[in-house]
């Protein structure tokens, strides 16, 4: 008997919707990092375009673009958490 056939025999004993959980988990994890990366650009980019606009309202943008990302980054840290919740239970 070969390996694979023993790890074919061990894998019909399992049940697969723990495995397909924790997938699952792991992908929404990273889409949702993805997003709030792609969020983030998004927010410094028009940040720089505003500042280039008006160069004289640079310290109301700023603070509205930090504020703006800090809530980006609590929702990515929140689908992180959650995934993670979802993969250790």
């Amino acid at each position: 008997m070969t390996i694979f056939n023993t790890m074919l025999d061990a894998m019909q004993n399992v049940d697969m919707t723990m495995y397909l959980a924790k997938f699952g988990a792991g992908l929404g994890a990273g889409l949702g990092v993805i997003g709030a990366g792609l969020g983030i650009g998004k927010i410094g980019a028009a940040a720089m375009e505003a500042i280039a606009r008006q160069p004289e309202s640079v310290g109301d943008i700023r603070s509205n673009m930090i504020i703006a990302a800090a809530l980006v980054e609590g929702v990515a840290f929140f689908a992180v958490v959650c995934c993670l919740l979802v993969i250790v239970a």
